[in-house]
């Protein structure tokens, strides 16, 4: 039997729990948006790949599979470095459509080639013109980088070919999620590491690769501009007030950052 100096403690905290019980029920709650099934995480070999944030597939960034009027044989790799969107041309009209990062103004590849190798969490070299280039990024990494999570190649990488050589160019994974649908890296073309592994999948050695030029992609996809995180979307009135808009909210804050001078 509780005695009376117990029965009073209960008495008093059975208020308190139910009001954190209330509080706990009432508190407003995120909802964490799942990625689409492709995006998942996923274990390939020894190495965990973490999922695709939902935000990062939104405006079109997803694969998915297109209606195609190119001239492009079914088995074609087609990239696009304006819109930054590769294709993987198939039968009766239609297409794969991924999202992909491309290299900076004047490092991408032009023209075309074919996929002369491939691998699987492939090791990565950075060239001696990228440590001439920018030594404070690659030269720590001139003996190479094992494949791995810490690899920026990726997953899978295929290697482009032109004339029977390398041109060490190459489409490749990422461990830089942000990256895709940005110009930011020393020229080759990424994609999300699930979709480095389904392309890899799906071609075989000597597969054509064929990049569009301006003209031909201005045709086909439309002008397309870089929103205020670098991101390429097609251009309208909405998205260039809207980049203008989060650009000029930038300059104000760092503005307002900046010390008094005196």
């Amino acid at each position: 039997m509780l005695r009376a100096p117990v029965l009073h403690i209960i008495a008093r905290l059975v208020p308190f729990a139910a009001a954190l019980v209330l509080a706990a029920c009432g508190a407003p709650t995120t909802a964490v948006k799942a990625p689409p099934s492709e995006y998942a995480a996923v274990q390939d070999g020894e190495f965990f790949i973490e999922a695709v944030d939902a935000s990062l597939l939104k405006d079109g960034k997803a694969r998915t599979e297109v209606d195609y009027a190119g001239p492009e044989a079914p088995g074609t790799i087609v990239v696009d470095t304006f819109a930054r969107r590769l294709y993987l041309v198939q039968d009766g009209g239609r297409a794969t459509r991924y999202s992909i990062g491309v290299g900076r103004e004047g490092l991408q590849f032009r023209g075309g080639g074919v996929i002369g190798r491939t691998e699987q969490w492939p090791s990565w070299t950075p060239t001696r013109n990228m440590v001439r280039r920018q030594p404070e990024l690659y030269a720590e990494f001139a003996g190479g980088v094992p494949g791995g999570l810490e690899n920026p190649l990726g997953a899978r990488a295929l290697y482009l070919y032109r004339g029977g050589r390398d041109t060490y160019f190459r489409i490749h994974g990422t461990i830089d999620n942000l990256s895709i649908g940005r110009a930011s890296s020393a020229g080759c073309i990424r994609l999300f590491n699930q979709d480095a592994i389904d392309l890899y999948n799906r071609i075989p050695l000597g597969s054509p690769v064929r990049v569009r030029s301006l003209e031909e992609s201005l045709a086909i996809e439309g002008p397309f501009i870089d929103d205020a995180n670098g991101n390429a979307v097609p251009q309208t009135p909405e998205a260039i007030a809207a980049r203008d808009k989060a650009l000029a909210k930038r300059a104000e804050a760092a503005a307002g950052a900046e010390p008094a001078l005196g």
